[in-house]
This record gives structure tokens, sequence and C-alpha cells, in this order.
């Protein structure tokens, strides 16, 4: 099931789609390169990715992700795909979690994608702009590992509202409503709460371990893991629960 699910994918807008938000994150970064490197950064290269990454996890990652949600969603709707799929001696529930599976795998590979854009960047940089500062290769996979996991919540709940909603304006407007306040419930003690700004918390604290104007914010792992694991499968059930059915 989960290899037909992502033969239905295969050609889709998609997979060019994950590389839009990287690129063009990674593209502003390198291009105020010289900024980073003065005496307010103590690690230039850790807080130039930290610096880019702002915009990326608050807003163009979740923005990325609602689309894909829907586009994986639209597939099935289209000339009742769905119903004929559901028609086939299969497993509702399962059927339900390859598709997150395969929303997760999307998630995953932007990352990723992320990742090598930023550092063949910055290997380029260090060529062309004679930078002495090596590339902290094994910080860059650290963060990129905590944005993966503070965005599953999230994702479970894009994912939700995507399976609640059948038209694709309404899960778009939603998710699109509920990404915009995250830098302010960020700032407040109800970020617990919010998914939609988890990632952006994250890349918020690591922010001030580069400079030295900024206090020291550390990321809380508790109480947010028990916060983040309520939501994840609090609203993956009920993506799995009402998946399939007339909304």
């Amino acid at each position: 099931m989960l290899a037909i699910e992502f033969k239905k994918i295969k050609r889709s807008w998609i997979i060019p789609l994950i590389f839009v938000a990287p690129i063009l994150v990674v593209a502003t970064g390198v291009a105020s390169l010289s900024s980073y490197f003065t005496p307010e950064y103590t690690n230039a290269w850790s807080a130039m990715f930290i610096q880019s990454a702002l915009v990326y996890a608050y807003y163009l990652l979740p923005l990325s992700m609602i689309v894909v949600c829907v586009m994986i969603s639209a597939r099935e709707t289209q000339n009742n795909g769905l119903l004929k799929m559901l028609a086939l001696p299969v497993s509702r529930k399962k059927l339900a979690l390859c598709k997150y599976a395969v929303v997760v795998f999307f998630l995953f590979m932007e990352i990723v994608v992320f990742f090598i854009v930023f550092t063949i960047a910055g290997f380029i940089a260090i060529k062309t702009k004679n930078v002495n500062e090596a590339l902290p290769l094994g910080y860059l996979l650290s963060c990129c590992v905590k944005l993966f996991l503070t965005m599953l919540p999230v994702t479970a709940v894009m994912w939700a509202i995507t399976t609640l909603f059948e038209r694709p304006l309404l899960s778009i407007g939603l998710n699109f409503l509920l990404v915009i306040p995250g830098v302010l419930v960020a700032n407040t003690g109800a970020w617990l709460c919010y998914p939609y700004c988890y990632s952006g918390y994250l890349v918020s604290c690591s922010l001030h371990e580069f400079t030295e104007t900024a206090g020291n914010t550390p990321f809380q792992i508790f109480p947010f893991i028990a916060y983040a694991i309520v939501i994840f499968f609090g609203f993956l059930w009920i993506s799995v629960k009402k998946f399939g059915y007339k909304r």
C-alpha cells in the first residue's frame, strides 16, 4: 500500500515544490554572508544557518507542508478515486496511515534538501569568498534532525485538517491562518499548546547561543515532549478515524 501511494505522486509537482523554499532561504543567507563574519557572532556559519532558518521554520516549511497535504489529498478526490480505493478489500486505517507516511517522507526530504543546499552553498562560499571558518556539519545536521522532529506534531494537525475538509480552499485557508500567528504565540507561554510554532521556537532559542547581545533562552525539552506526543497522536487518530468519510 505504501509503494502504491508513492507511485501516485511520482509525477506530481510535489517533488519540485520541496526544492523551492530551501533554495530561496539558502540563497538569501549566502547573499548576506559578509554580515555574519563580525565580532557580534561567535560562530558565523552556525549563526548564519540559524538566522536563515528562522523564516524557513516559522513560515516557508509549514506553508510548503500545507501544500503537500492538499496535493496528496486532491489526487484522491479527483474522479472519485478515494471511493474506488475504499471499495477494494483494504484497511481504511492502514490507507490513512500510509498517506500520512507520505507526508512525513516529503517533510524529511525537504529538510534533507535544505541541509544539502546549505552545505553546497557553504563550500562554494568558502572557495570563492576566502572564508577561513569551516562548516560545522555536525551541528547543522543535528539542527535539521531537531527541525524534523519538531515539525511532526504540526504535520499531524495539518493532515487532520486536510482530512476533515474536503474542499482544498478550506483546509489551505485554515492552516494558513494558523501559521501566521506562530511568531506571536512563540513569545508567550502558550507556545507549548501551539504546534505551528514549535520549529520556529526551536530556531529562535538556538539563535541566542550565537549572539553576544542575546540572552540565554534554552529550548525546554520538558514538558515540550509531553505536549508534542499528545498533539501528534491525538490529531493522527482524528485523521485516521475520519479518513474517507464524507464531510
